[in-house]
């Protein structure tokens, strides 16, 4: 990355002014540009480099976030996505401090492979929610899948409950690689240890980014695996949905027993 103000400036790849699917209510999402994962998925290869730089101080960003804040206030807010944003750590404690005086619900979509260091969690302390990308359950699946075994991204959901930030869950269905039942029943299990999940998504894996994988010179590493079905999602939600209904369960129980 080139050397810049890294406090105060910040790498960015795009922004989106209408988002719908990166947290509750229509979002400003700023989209960094870099990323330390390598998943084979991914359907934009084009985020990981941080040499193509385009650099914007937090005042753009804000300016440009104000400009649609009749849009995302009250009902919705302000995500950070990439790449993978809490690569730029410093540059979100400023701009979410900063944005926290105007009211907006804050959101950071991320894979949590980082170790809870005293920035992240000085960041955590000013987020709103937490849409955490497990990539997969399986820790050697996970090295093999993007590059990376998944302790992390698990410590960092720990982090995330033990400290009441609220979690969305995502998971990509990619038939064959992420989908296995015994894999989806551990997720289950693990999802049922936190207490701030609020939401799980499963999305669909495609194809659609592979031209830009082909365009940078890069093999598409999942060529042929065919794209995820509503069939794939649906089983994946059956095979999961126990965690809510014991999460229901254990919530009415406690209940009861409270009233006792």
């Amino acid at each position: 990355m080139n050397n810049f103000d890294k406090e105060n400036f910040a790498n960015v790849h795009s922004f989106e002014s209408f988002g719908t699917v990166d947290g509750p209510g229509i979002r400003f999402v700023i989209f960094f540009q870099g990323c330390h994962l390598q998943c084979k998925y991914c359907h934009n290869r084009d985020t990981w480099s941080t040499e193509n730089n385009q650099i914007y101080s937090i005042d753009e960003i804000i300016d440009r976030i104000l400009t649609y804040k009749n849009y995302i206030y009250p009902s919705g807010g302000v995500t950070v996505s990439g790449g993978e944003p809490l690569l730029q750590v410093k540059f979100l404690i400023n701009l979410f401090k900063r944005l926290k005086e105007y009211n907006l619900h804050l959101a950071i979509d991320t894979s949590g492979m980082f170790n809870i260091t005293d920035d992240i969690k000085e960041l955590l302390s000013l987020t709103d929610l937490v849409l955490l990308d497990i990539k997969h359950i399986d820790s050697e699946k996970c090295k093999q899948l993007v590059g990376f075994s998944n302790e992390k991204e698990l410590e960092f959901a720990r982090y995330l409950s033990d400290n009441s930030i609220p979690i969305w869950i995502r998971q990509v269905i990619i038939p064959g690689i992420t989908d296995d039942e015994n894999d989806l029943l551990k997720l289950k299990d693990f999802l049922l240890s936190l207490k701030t999940v609020e939401k799980v998504d499963f999305l669909s894996y495609h194809d659609m980014g592979k031209f830009k994988w082909e365009n940078l010179g890069f093999k598409y590493e999942l060529d042929g695996v065919r794209s995820a079905t509503n069939e794939d999602i649906e089983r994946a939600k059956k095979i999961t949905r126990i965690f809510l209904k014991i999460r229901v369960f254990f919530l009415f129980l406690k209940l009861n027993l409270c009233v006792r």
